[in-house]
């Protein structure tokens, strides 16, 4: 395995022209899109990609997500995100994702809980020792990264006086 970035960088991505609404700007849908494939790119370096799922049949699930939309992306932006490991144990991945804009500026945030699934049930299952491993070595490269401002955010309509 690479040597951890800490956060781990995606490489950059172009907002597509179906991904834009009514409104003139990217649809909620596909910031969830780009989280996605910047997990993806992460996942096949610590070998938890397709050929994961297709050899071993083990996976990961979301098992929860929560999505910030902080500034409007259009047609042609370009984006990168980053993914920080919050937090692990044997079976769950606590992660924190940022979307930049190309020009440095914060478009989105997500963070989520994935599971490790054996497939053969599906189940929640432990990570075998192998990508246990690399996960730590995540955790240690991240484990001195300081908590995003906006990880741990919880929804709600915040009454006035």
């Amino acid at each position: 395995m690479e040597p951890v970035a800490a956060p781990h960088m995606s490489s950059a991505f172009e907002i597509e022209k179906d991904w834009i609404d009514y409104n003139g700007h990217l649809n909620m849908a596909y910031y969830n899109v780009l989280f996605d494939r910047a997990t993806d790119e992460l996942w096949v370096k610590l070998g938890l990609g397709p050929e994961y799922a297709r050899t071993r049949r083990l996976t990961t699930y979301t098992a929860e997500i929560h999505v910030c939309y902080v500034r409007e992306l259009h047609l042609g932006d370009r984006v990168t995100a980053s993914w920080q490991l919050l937090d692990h144990d044997e079976k769950r991945l606590h992660a924190f994702q940022g979307l930049y804009h190309s020009d440095g500026w914060l478009a989105a945030t997500c963070e989520s809980i994935a599971l490790h699934v054996d497939m053969a049930g599906p189940k929640v299952a432990p990570f075998p020792p192998d990508i246990r491993e690399r996960v730590e070595r995540v955790w240690a490269a991240h484990a001195h990264l300081p908590r995003p401002e906006r990880a741990g955010r919880a929804i709600g309509v915040r009454r006035r006086g």
